[in-house]
């Protein structure tokens, strides 16, 4: 069942010396996207502060195969992303930098290989847009500087979905075997999802074809290759077998049962949603080229007659399914599925005429808009808003004044892209002012956005643990969780009420609610927006 190829890669209009150069000054301007600003903001938690702690515990303890968090075993995920925040930060320090740098360059290398996959597939030009929609896309620009697992993952899956396709298109053994072994490394990196994804991918593509006797003929070639499951198991058996060997039930509990199993069947942690919770979810982490998707479901059908479409509808719809069927919804999850769709997208955006553009134009707009307009308006919100944390922390903003400018200054920027003559337009390609506008916005979200956001709701925490790092005393979250004040104060911080000679860090408003007797039991060492560091003395 060879695959013909599915799009015709057509001329990139450009001559051939600078097709040569085009990848490599891609790369340097995807790599300078993926590392711009990458400290400013503040740890958020929940999950960048328990990663980045986790982190910070297992060097402290010096014990690299098994991860903790405030002293507690944490089976949450594998290893692999601990590890490799461990080596950065060893580099460039424990710091927000360090502790996103693999995760910015998973990012950057996932945006690479799509490059690589569709450059030969579907043309140069396309397959540049279709990186830099992808680096630009809202989605990616989050997790892609976030202290966390799921760009990592996300990247072995396209490593190993592209070398399944190119498995399929030519029957060679070894990019079915490197499929094996970046899904070996996707166990380490996240777990089963890791091989679930890409086997369907492939697997819908097979049983989606017109000849069963070649679909069962190349099922039976994976599975029964020997080297491949070699490299699988090589890479991915010795840490689980240790895993297993340390802690026995209480891993396949923890890991495979709760954080696996019941997050499928159950909703955990309140992370719940409809049957459709997906295909709302996903035009909001593509924008600002969600507008394209209508493009995509318009001509699905003619995409779905190549070969190369047919595996891209297949392997997005797959994740749109499966994860809608998931008890537990979390946004990220479908970015799994994102990247065909993305894929599409480059396509449908070389066609696009000026009513597209708009559309993209106003869907880039309304992104900026929406980290910039709510800044004008947070006192307001906070009276609105019941949870106390949250009130407190909107209530008095840092000041929104560079994020403002940056904000008017890009959207003046889009609007005169859009309305520039066609005459200044007639040289470049359809794809070129949405590029250019996508990569305006990229640079105020992450210039200015993030690190305002950040600062907004997380700065106080961080604050908190800053001032604690410094003080002897044993420190404490009352009534919180917050992991990132640990990782700030340098030393676990265990969730529970805080003893005589103890910090803790607790909500003003809890403070408020103590009984008289313990009124004056504590004193305040530290308040900002709601949050207070306080020395715990005791009730009389």
């Amino acid at each position: 069942m060879n695959a013909p190829t599915a799009y015709a890669a057509g001329p990139s209009g450009h001559p051939q010396p600078l097709r040569r150069r085009m990848p490599w000054a891609l790369a340097l301007a995807l790599l300078l996207l993926a590392v711009f600003q990458l400290g400013g903001a503040p740890l958020f938690d929940v999950d960048e502060g328990a990663f980045s702690e986790a982190t910070r515990e297992m060097l402290q303890s010096g014990d690299w195969g098994h991860t903790t968090l405030n002293g507690e075993d944490r089976f949450d995920k594998p290893i692999l992303v601990y590890w490799l925040q461990a080596v950065s930060v060893s580099v460039f320090g424990l710091n927000e930098f360090g502790l996103r740098l693999p995760s910015a360059l998973c990012a950057w290398g996932w945006a690479l290989s799509l490059f690589a996959l569709a450059r030969p597939r579907l043309g140069e030009r396309t397959a540049i847009s279709a990186a830099l929609m992808l680096a630009t896309s809202l989605g990616v620009l989050a997790i892609g500087r976030a202290a966390t697992a799921d760009a990592l993952l996300n990247f072995l899956l396209m490593m190993a979905i592209a070398d399944a396709w190119r498995w399929l298109e030519s029957e060679d053994k070894a990019p079915l075997r490197r499929a094996f072994a970046w899904m070996g490394l996707g166990l380490l990196a996240k777990g089963p999802v890791a091989v679930l994804v890409p086997v369907a991918a492939a697997g819908m593509w097979l049983i989606t074809g017109w000849d069963a006797r070649a679909a069962w003929r190349r099922i039976v070639q994976a599975i029964t290759d020997g080297p491949a499951w070699a490299l699988l198991v090589g890479i991915a058996a010795p840490w689980y077998a240790y895993a297993l060997h340390r802690h026995g039930q209480a891993f396949i509990d923890g890991f495979f049962v709760r954080h696996n199993l019941a997050r499928y069947s159950s909703a955990m942690e309140q992370h719940g949603g409809g049957v459709g919770y997906y295909l709302g979810v996903l035009p909001l982490l593509l924008l600002p080229w969600a507008p394209l998707l209508l493009a995509v479901l318009w001509r699905a059908k003619s995409h779905w007659q190549q070969p190369f479409g047919r595996f891209l509808l297949g392997w997005g719809g797959f994740v749109l399914v499966f994860f809608s069927l998931s008890g537990t919804k979390l946004p990220h999850y479908v970015l799994y599925g994102a990247t065909p769709f993305v894929l599409l997208m480059a396509v449908e955006l070389e066609r696009c005429g000026p009513r597209m553009r708009w559309a993209l134009a106003l869907a880039a707009l309304l992104l900026l808009a929406a980290f910039v307009l709510p800044t004008w308006f947070l006192p307001a919100i906070a009276n609105m808003v019941k949870q106390p944390e949250y009130r407190a922390l909107l209530a008095h903003p840092p000041s929104p004044t560079g994020l403002m400018m940056a904000g008017v200054v890009a959207a003046g920027v889009i609007i005169g892209f859009a309305v520039a003559p066609a005459r200044l337009r007639d040289g470049l390609a359809p794809s070129a002012t949405p590029l250019l506008s996508a990569c305006v916005v990229a640079l105020v979200l992450l210039g200015f956005g993030l690190p305002w956001w950040g600062t907004l709701l997380q700065g106080p925490v961080r604050d908190a643990g800053v001032l604690a790092r410094d003080r002897p005393e044993l420190a404490v979250q009352w009534k919180l969780h917050k992991p990132s004040f640990a990782l700030y104060r340098g030393q676990p911080a265990p969730r529970r009420a805080p003893r005589p000679g103890e910090l803790a860090l607790v909500q003003v408003e809890h403070l408020k609610k103590l009984p008289p007797d313990e009124a004056n039991a504590y004193e305040m060492v530290f308040e900002e927006r709601g949050f207070a560091l306080i020395r715990w003395r005791g009730a009389p």
